[in-house]
C-alpha cells in the first residue's frame, strides 16, 4: 500500500469510529470539502502534512495517533 491510500483509509476509519461523515470532518477541521473529498476518493494521493494536522485537530487527536495505525505498517517505497 502507498501512503496516499493509507491516509485515505485512516481518514475513513476515523470517521466511521466517530460516526461522522467526511463532510462533517471537513467542517470541524477547516479543510475544504473539495480537498477532503479528493483525498478520500483517491484523486489526491499527496495530502500535505498541514492538511493532515488540521484533520487531526478537528478529530482531537495528535499526528502521532493518526499515523499509529495498521494502515501505515509496511508501506511501499514511494521513490522508485
Amino acid at each position: 500500500m502507498r501512503i496516499g491510500e493509507a491516509v485515505r483509509l485512516r481518514i475513513l476509519s476515523l470517521c466511521a469510529e466517530r460516526g461522522i461523515s467526511v463532510n462533517r470532518l471537513a467542517t470541524i477541521s477547516g479543510v475544504t470539502q473539495s480537498t477532503l473529498n479528493n483525498i478520500v476518493s483517491g484523486r489526491n494521493e499527496s495530502a500535505t502534512v498541514s492538511t493532515v494536522k488540521k484533520l487531526c485537530d478537528g478529530l482531537d487527536i495528535s499526528i502521532t495517533e493518526f499515523f499509529s495505525a495498521p494502515e501505515f505498517d509496511g508501506l511501499e517505497q514511494e521513490v522508485r
